[in-house]
């Protein structure tokens, strides 16, 4: 099986080991790290819309160049939208607990 591209994984800027306080810098960077993804997601779901737009006026382009274009930008959003699923069903369950 190969693996799924479009989304490219880097690793963390500081090590996973060292904890930061509550309201530090750790936030935004998962905030930018978030950004970012959907950034690329927009990006692959414009590149396969005007992708299908030269394939359909007739335009220089391959079909299948087109087919894997919107394929990929269909597994990304997919992922994005499980992505989105999880953080939502985290974030309930950290409502939902009692101190």
């Amino acid at each position: 099986m190969a693996p799924i591209t479009g989304l490219p994984i880097s690793p963390p800027a500081t090590p996973l080991a060292a904890p930061q306080p509550a309201g530090a810098a750790g936030g935004g960077q998962f905030k930018n790290i978030l950004l970012e993804a959907i950034g690329q997601v927009n990006s692959m779901q414009t590149q396969a819309n005007e992708a299908v737009q030269q394939l359909v006026t007739g335009g220089d382009v391959n079909p299948a160049e087109v087919l894997t274009t919107l394929q990929k930008a269909d597994i990304s959003f997919r992922m994005m939208l499980q992505i989105r699923n999880k953080l939502v069903s985290a974030y309930q369950e950290v409502n939902n607990i009692r101190i």
